[in-house]
């Protein structure tokens, strides 16, 4: 099948009313492009739930920190439509920063989550989850569609995302889709391609190091003991950890030793990329 681009909000609202006026489900998959397995994986989701798939394609100036790190991030326009049209996907909406922002950024009305956006990502980036609760309210908005998929990986941005769509009452089904990971535990990620051939080989200690942590919790090890001695180890070993914290599920607060359900946290430097990664897990109690 073929890959339909289009470039303006009046285009993709015309094609999701179009499917819906035919009684045909839509799922949206918003993304930054410089596409890989991972948003695939959230493509096939999308395919699984629903008739239709839109992707959505637009590098967010709102979120970026760092101006340098705007202007180098990577844009494969090409090899992202090849890629949607061999997973099936039907639609991408690939507009530009004026279609976006027609206004200016200065004068856009910006949408800001409280709590579950302070800390962890958003204390080092200051600003960063008001430029993506913006933005993918806007998509949410024009797109329409009745479920969007996001990744775990990014698992703050998600927990914004879900609390913004509760809050503001927008009518669309937020699903999780678990990370994809190569075979060495590494989460497949855009600023994967920044790393040298000899990060590549020690990135995969992240995930390790979350695995480790997950277990040293579960057999009773002190939370704050454990992820001071993860944290040095990592540094050691040539990352630059901007946090590693264990917090509870349901809101990101920092986890206690009555809570359920944890996740552990990491964003780390390694070269000059920043990586982050993820790993929920159940407190395990034994019983006397």
């Amino acid at each position: 099948m073929s890959l339909l681009t289009v470039s303006t909000v009046s285009e993709l609202r015309e094609f999701v009313q179009h499917a819906k006026f035919k009684g045909l489900s839509v799922g949206f998959v918003p993304t930054m492009g410089n596409l890989h397995a991972g948003h695939m994986s959230l493509i096939k989701q999308a395919k699984k739930h629903c008739d239709l798939v839109v992707a959505s394609i637009f590098v967010n100036p709102l979120q970026f920190n760092d101006k340098s790190d705007l202007t180098n991030y990577p844009r494969t326009l090409e090899q992202d439509q090849a890629l949607l049209t061999e997973n099936s996907c039907n639609l991408l909406f690939a507009p530009t920063v004026d279609e976006m922002y027609p206004n200016g950024q200065e004068s856009q009305t910006i949408v800001s989550v409280p709590d579950v956006s302070m800390g962890l990502c958003g204390g080092s980036r200051p600003g960063h989850f008001d430029g993506v609760a913006t933005v993918v309210t806007k998509l949410l908005n024009m797109a329409q569609a009745d479920k969007a998929f996001f990744g775990e990986k990014d698992f703050q941005q998600l927990a914004v995302i879900r609390k913004m769509v509760a809050d503001l009452c927008i009518p669309v089904d937020i699903v999780g889709v678990s990370t994809e990971r190569n075979s060495d535990g590494l989460a497949l990620s855009s600023r994967n391609g920044y790393l040298s051939t000899e990060e590549l080989a020690l990135a995969p200690a992240l995930y390790k190091a979350l695995q480790e942590v997950a277990t040293a919790v579960q057999q009773g090890n002190d939370f704050v003991t454990t992820l001071e001695q993860t944290q040095q180890r990592l540094n050691k070993q040539g990352f630059k950890v901007d946090y590693l914290s264990l917090c509870r599920v349901s809101d990101l607060k920092p986890a206690t030793a009555d809570d359920d359900q944890l996740v552990v946290l990491i964003a780390a430097f390694l070269g000059s990329a920043r990586l982050i990664d993820n790993l929920p897990f159940p407190l395990n109690r034994t019983s006397d």
